[in-house]
Order: structure tokens, then C-alpha cells, then sequence
């Protein structure tokens, strides 16, 4: 099941993944935005732009939800997240399929999910950019979908009251903000990422709720290491490493 080039990578909470050696590989924000939307039930859930399915298995582990759907454009990294799917025995409960997210609401249906969760690309086309057809710069480049494709169709797809989750950088918090009013996704809570006490912060993660009432909540930042360069105890907590409790 694992090819030549790739290699599987223990996520620590007993499923595993199957990524590229020199490919493009999740990193923190998948991981933050999946324990971000953790807590909101969900019976039907969608993560766009899944990439290697990191998204969808992490809620998987952390969440009872029955259904769990991803879509992804890249036919070879579609194909290789559905190998984790079935490597980790969840065929079950995570579906993934290779599909144009612009397209989602034909695939899928209007209304269907009732939570949504989205790492998109977070820069813009042309900034920085070296191939527009590579992988690394479709997954961090707005090449096939921008910010806006993604909140239109996250509008398509919720049932009303449905949840919208979303990690990205604070320098487009305008657009979002704008965008999700636009589409009837009311900005309900703002989080601030920071690497280190002292710097600004460099993510953001952002819950919208499908006409929902305009009330939104700013929440106590998140701070990734402590001054040493070690890890925080909330992120150790994220990853596993500590209980709740902090034991």
C-alpha cells in the first residue's frame, strides 16, 4: 500500500498517514484547525481542499462523527489519501474523492453538511510562485480555487446553522470577514495563533455559522512554544502528548 517515494508517518493517536518524502506534507494548521472544530457535532462533515486526508482522519480520532466527506483536486493526492482511509480501516466513515471544489455543490447537493472544515491555499496566485501546476504550489497558492470559491460553496453546502471552519492568515482577515458576511456565514469565533508570546500572530483560525446571528466572540490567543523553544502545554495537549488534566 505504501509506494515508492512515499512514507507512513504515526500520527500518535493510532492511525497513520501515507505522504510524499519530498511532497508537500501537513503541518500545524491542519492539526489546529481539527481539534478547532472538534467540539461542534456533526452528523454529515465536508473538508475542502483535503489534501493527503489529514483533516478528515484527525476528526475521525477525535470525534464520533458518522460521515465524514473530503475533496480534493489533485487525482494523485486524492488517490493516496484514500489509501490512508483504508490503510487505518475507516472506509466506513471517511470518504474521499478526487473533485473540483467549485463543483461541490453538483457532487454533493446543496444543504447537505452541517459542519465544514477548510486548510486552503493562503496566498494569492503570483505571489512568490514558481509552477503553477506543482503540488506544493497548488496546496499554498490560490491556483484552483480562491478564498471566495471556498466560502460560496461552504454557503452552498451547509445546512442552515451549519458550522464553517477555517484556518488562514491574519493578513487576509479582511476577505474573510468580508466574504463570510457576503455568503451568510456570520463570523461567530476569531482565535489568533502566534508562534512565541512576543510575535505576532502568523494564523488565524475562524468559525461562521450559516445564518447565524451576528455575535462574534474573540477567543484567548494560542501560543505554539514557550520561551525556551519548547512547546506549549495547550499544544502538547492538541497533539496528545498531555491529557487534559496536564498529566
Amino acid at each position: 500500500m505504501i509506494r515508492n517515494g512515499e512514507c507512513l508517518d504515526d500520527l500518535q493517536n493510532g492511525l497513520f498517514i501515507i505522504q510524499k518524502q519530498n511532497g508537500f506534507k501537513f503541518g500545524i494548521d491542519a492539526v489546529l484547525l481539527s481539534d478547532f472544530a472538534k467540539d461542534a457535532r456533526s452528523r454529515n462533515t465536508l473538508d475542502l481542499c483535503s489534501g493527503t486526508g489529514i483533516v478528515p482522519l484527525l476528526l475521525a480520532a477525535k470525534t464520533d462523527t458518522g460521515n465524514i466527506c473530503g475533496i480534493e483536486i489533485q487525482e494523485d493526492i486524492a488517490e493516496m489519501a484514500r489509501r490512508s482511509v483504508e490503510y487505518n480501516k475507516l472506509e466506513s466513515r471517511v470518504h474521499i474523492i478526487q473533485g473540483d471544489l467549485k463543483n461541490a455543490s453538483d457532487i454533493y447537493g446543496k444543504a447537505r453538511f452541517d459542519r465544514i472544515t477548510c486548510n486552503p491555499p493562503y496566498m494569492k496566485c503570483g505571489t512568490g510562485m514558481k509552477n503553477d501546476t506543482d503540488t506544493k504550489s497548488v496546496s499554498r497558492h490560490e491556483v484552483l480555487c480562491s478564498l471566495d470559491d471556498v466560502l460560496r460553496v461552504s454557503a452552498s453546502l451547509l445546512e442552515s446553522k451549519g458550522r464553517f471552519f477555517m484556518i488562514h492568515r491574519p493578513s487576509r482577515l479582511a476577505d474573510i470577514i468580508c466574504g463570510m458576511r457576503k455568503y451568510r456565514l456570520e463570523p461567530k469565533r476569531l482565535r489568533f495563533v502566534h508562534s512565541y508570546y512576543d510575535k505576532a500572530p502568523n494564523l488565524v483560525l475562524v468559525e461562521g455559522m450559516r445564518d447565524g446571528g451576528e455575535e462574534l466572540k474573540l477567543m484567548p490567543p494560542l501560543y505554539v512554544y514557550n520561551g525556551d523553544g519548547t512547546y506549549s502545554e495547550e499544544i502538547d495537549k492538541i497533539y496528545g502528548r498531555l491529557s487534559e488534566d496536564g498529566i
